[in-house]
């Protein structure tokens, strides 16, 4: 694939298409069947991902379908005030809006999802030919649409195998959900889609489950052709494969975790920042860490963004520093870190003066071309 598109005044960094629901859930941690006090907050993969890289100062979109109810109005309010422009979001007066719900518990957190028929699973190919999708840099979409409908499905290969030649570069996260769809009828579907995207990103575990790989070096193997991809390994860290930059492996800084949906979708905000920004495979990996790391100690899905200032301090750790890197529970400040013995001020111990991550190299067209 060839270099980003260059900006454009009237265009976007990221356009994200896919289903956004209004998220309920305990307002004091306790499990739902104990009727605590609730909370409405929004949630969706693809908007997760527009949040993260609007509080990150990207300019980016969000198309979908909402149902005329007061959820997809709480939706639409919720992004625009984010930073993320809904001007292209279809509202059907006879669609609902879907919905689910957070249920904590000792044994994790549980969700339910009652979105079967919502306005959003009536998105079809016409979405991708949308006026922002065409304005973008780069078009963001997950595995979890092609479950919502047959249509859906096709917006899917629409945007990325059916594409047409000079379309923006496709992001793609796997994000396989069980409760949609069980893992034979979706294996072939995600691999499909997977390896016609640009960048590809897909946790180890779901790579297991839906391919039976153990290792990110065979999950490399199972998609050689993708430009870029993005492995990422749970609490242990994350890899990323290119032909311009080889296979390299950051590991996941320290985390007390409160709640750790919406981890995946942050670090994908990320790492899609660095790479508009022209950031090196270390720093990309690194800043998705840093952004996972937020959403890990919030209990909604949307989480504040560290301060630009901490944020580059951290990744200008020195390898020693990064991996001695504590990050707080919720009890901490946005963006608070903890490092060895005290030694993260800037210039102090394991911090390189000109910003740069350790190792950190910044080469042209990383996206490549697909082989």
């Amino acid at each position: 694939m060839r270099q980003l598109p260059a900006p454009r005044d009237d265009g976007y960094d990221v356009v994200c298409i896919g289903e956004t629901m209004a998220m309920f859930t305990s307002a004091n941690g306790r499990p739902l069947a104990t009727r605590p006090p609730v909370t409405m907050e929004v949630g969706g993969a693809e908007s997760n991902v527009a949040c993260g890289l609007a509080a990150l100062g990207h300019r980016v979109a969000w198309l979908s379908r909402l149902g005329a109810d007061p959820f997809g109005d709480r939706i639409l309010a919720e992004l625009g005030a984010r930073g993320v422009d809904t001007g292209g979001v279809e509202v059907d007066p006879a669609g609902r809006t879907g919905v689910y719900f957070k249920d904590p518990g000792p044994a994790g957190t549980a969700v339910y999802y009652y979105r079967s028929g919502s306005a959003a699973s009536a998105m079809g190919p016409a979405t991708a030919t949308a006026p922002a999708a065409q304005a973008a840099r780069i078009v963001h979409v997950s595995g979890i649409t092609a479950a919502l409908s047959d249509s859906c499905a096709r917006l899917l290969d629409a945007v990325l195998v059916q594409r047409a030649p000079g379309a923006a570069p496709v992001s793609f996260d796997v994000n396989y959900r069980p409760k949609l769809w069980p893992p034979a009828a979706a294996a072939p579907v995600l691999l499909r889609l997977a390896q016609a995207a640009d960048l590809v990103f897909v946790g180890l575990d779901e790579a297991g489950t839906l391919w039976q790989v153990a290792s990110a070096g065979q999950l490399r193997e199972l998609m050689p052709a993708v430009p870029l991809l993005v492995i990422k390994d749970a609490e242990r860290g994350a890899f990323s494969f290119s032909a311009a930059e080889g296979g390299i492996e950051v590991p996941a800084p320290a985390v007390e975790v409160v709640e750790p949906v919406g981890a995946g979708d942050a670090f994908a905000a990320g790492y899609l920042s660095a790479l508009l920004a022209g950031r090196g495979a270390v720093t990309r990996l690194r800043t998705g860490h840093l952004m996972a790391a937020a959403a890990l100690r919030s209990v909604g899905d949307l989480a504040e963004a560290p301060p630009r200032q901490v944020l580059e301090r951290q990744l200008a750790l020195d390898e020693a520093a990064w991996a001695a890197l504590r990050i707080p529970g919720s009890g901490g400040r946005a963006g608070e870190d903890l490092v060895g013995h005290g030694d993260v001020a800037t210039g102090g111990v394991g911090v390189r003066a000109d910003g740069v991550g350790a190792g950190d190299q910044i080469p042209g067209g990383v996206l490549g071309e697909r082989r």
